[in-house]
């Protein structure tokens, strides 16, 4: 098994399809199977062999996938890396990981430092580095079949987003993305004549396994933009004939605050949101501007995307669905005992999409695993349909004055509040209660205010007394990771250092 072969199938059926639109770029699947053959071949020829690591550090874009599934091809491991992160974060992936070449940017170069820190690194893909691009696939050839792996070798390396502490490499094995692509495709309802606009960065599970792999497992188009830009994606919708459109929720906030969000959707019949929790409200407004549902679904980088989906046959908002084919989901107590309908704890995960594990990680990867079932590390509960429900990550819970609070109860109401563009809830250090309930609140328009007494009567009309924040703070944006993920953890460092001023 090789997760290349979906390409190479979908370029045996469909050779003369479109496969990837950049910029004013078109190329075919049989182009694209093409190049990364010849990818494949010149990487083999710098003595790449199967199970060797190689780097991708680099933003979306055609080079990206074509090097993604060449390195696929040769049966070695595809690390992708963050285009955003600093030095020191870089080289620290760099160093956990160890690959053999690198595909990076000329703009990236200046981080590695010293090659002779580095000596795993033996070859550097980039302008400025060993060997240029355009150089390296003159010295490949356009004839190669995928090199056969066993089902549970690691097909990619995928790097958790460090929202929680610095990130850990997940081993994602051939078996475990093919299985997501399947599903994803299967539940999309994704085929040939799709065309999926992917502008989130390829290294995050969101990109690389739900779009990318499930599109071309489809045989559907990528049209790829390196990043979001709000002008430019809404030219390429239209440009491109876009019919499936992925994006976070800030995304959809931001299409909404500009108006006429359907005509400026143009031909897209198909929304769908995640790496960020979705605010029921903001789905709502969302399906009475433009008709189309947003639909969602849960998963992990743990879990090489998807493991439920709000189904198109029974969407009911404010839910992540119910389990996914092949993919089995528990709620368990803290001491791992199986809860029942309508009963919180964490959701435990089963199934060919669960990772291998942590790489270089044993003791994380023990940790996170009750036998054969992930902890998620999200609280969640089963309604009496089946259908799962996230309350709050685990870590996110505040206990104040011994009483739990979870933050996204709270800011789903507050999302109710006209004057509410996002927000966040955090907990503050307390002498009294341990944490103090704190909302931290982007406004829709600038010259708004924000009566905090005003907003405290109207959440004491939905949530029990302890769970009223006691501070309001107005911000003129909240702290992001690449993916459009509210980062709490430091929400709150800036919130106390500011306090410390």
């Amino acid at each position: 098994m090789n997760l290349a072969e979906n390409l190479e199938r979908s370029a045996y059926y469909f050779p003369d399809r479109p496969a990837i639109l950049h910029e004013d770029r078109q190329i075919s699947y049989l182009e694209f199977n093409r190049e990364s053959n010849r990818v494949a071949t010149a990487l083999i020829g710098l003595g790449v062999q199967r199970g060797d690591f190689v780097g991708l550090c680099a933003p979306n874009s055609f080079e990206w996938l074509v090097s993604y599934f060449g390195v696929l091809k040769t049966g070695a491991t595809a690390v992708t890396l963050p285009i955003t992160f600093t030095k020191d974060e870089l080289n620290r992936l760099l160093d956990d990981a160890r690959p053999k070449v690198l595909f990076t940017l000329d703009d990236k170069l200046k981080d590695l430092g010293d090659r002779k820190d580095r000596p795993y690194l033996e070859k550097i893909v980039s302008p400025g580095g060993d060997i240029p691009y355009d150089k390296l696939i003159e010295k490949g050839s356009d004839s190669f079949r995928a090199v056969d792996r066993d089902r549970n070798d690691t097909a990619a390396i995928l790097f958790t987003g460090g929202t929680t502490g610095i990130p850990k490499g997940v081993m994602l094995t051939h078996k475990n993305i093919k299985s997501s692509a399947h599903n994803v495709s299967h539940f999309e309802r994704s085929c040939q004549e799709d065309r999926a606009l992917c502008f989130l960065p390829p290294n995050h599970v969101f990109a690389q396994i739900h779009i990318m792999n499930s599109m071309v497992y489809a045989a559907g188009a990528l049209v790829i933009q390196p990043s979001f830009d709000m002008d430019r994606t809404v030219d390429t919708l239209t440009r491109f004939r876009v019919t499936k459109f992925y994006a976070v929720p800030t995304v959809y906030f931001r299409f909404l605050q500009m108006g006429n969000a359907k005509e400026k959707l143009g031909p897209v019949n198909y929304c769908f949101s995640a790496a960020a929790s979705m605010p029921a409200e903001l789905v709502r407004d969302w399906k009475s501007s433009t008709g189309l549902n947003i639909h969602e679904a849960y998963g992990m980088t743990e879990t090489a995307s998807m493991v439920t989906y709000n189904h198109y046959v029974r969407h009911v908002v404010g839910s992540i669905g119910t389990p996914v084919n092949i993919v089995e989901v528990q709620i368990r107590d803290v001491q791992g005992n199986v809860l029942g309908l309508k009963e919180e704890g964490e959701i435990c995960i089963r199934g060919p999409n669960v990772m291998k594990g942590y790489l270089n990680n044993p003791e994380e990867t023990k940790a996170v695993f009750w036998g054969e079932w992930l902890r998620s590390g999200d609280i969640g509960v089963f309604d009496e349909d089946g259908y799962l429900y996230i309350i709050d990550r685990i870590k996110d819970m505040i206990i104040t004055g011994g009483e739990n609070v979870y933050p996204r109860e709270i800011e789903e109401i507050l999302y109710k509040r006209p004057e509410v563009g996002e927000c966040s809830i955090i907990g503050l250090p307390d002498k009294e209660y341990g944490e103090r309930v704190t909302a931290c609140v982007v406004l829709k328009q600038k010259d708004q205010s924000l009566d905090p007494k005003e907003f405290k009567s109207f959440l004491k009309g939905h949530l029990a007394p302890f769970k009223v924040p006691k501070e309001f703070i107005v911000l003129d944006t909240l702290p992001k990771s690449s993916t459009g993920k509210i980062l709490k953890r430091e929400l709150k460092d800036q919130v106390v250092q500011q306090r410390k001023k």
